[in-house]
């Protein structure tokens, strides 16, 4: 599986998210990103899963999902290509 990003050092003070994305840190207020994520507890932020690909960061108690490059205001091409028959 390719990576889309290397992220790591997440960690939360209220409603900031600190997180490294590919050797860069990064501070963001998550409760401008997101209703969902603003009415969260400090708890429910904290349960979070990056996915594998470094592609997104899901929150399965509230089923909120934010991009990488979304977060840190970033566009990837997508990989995949469409061929014409």
């Amino acid at each position: 599986m390719n990576r889309v990003h290397e992220v790591a050092n997440i960690s939360f003070a209220g409603k900031k998210m600190r997180l490294a994305v590919d050797g860069r840190n990064y501070d963001i207020d998550i409760s401008q990103l997101s209703a969902k994520l603003a009415s969260a507890s400090e708890k429910q932020i904290s349960n979070f899963v990056l996915s594998p690909s470094g592609y997104g960061i899901h929150w399965p108690e509230i089923d909120e999902d934010l991009s990488i490059d979304g977060l840190i205001g970033v566009h990837h091409r997508c990989p995949v290509s469409k061929s014409v028959h």
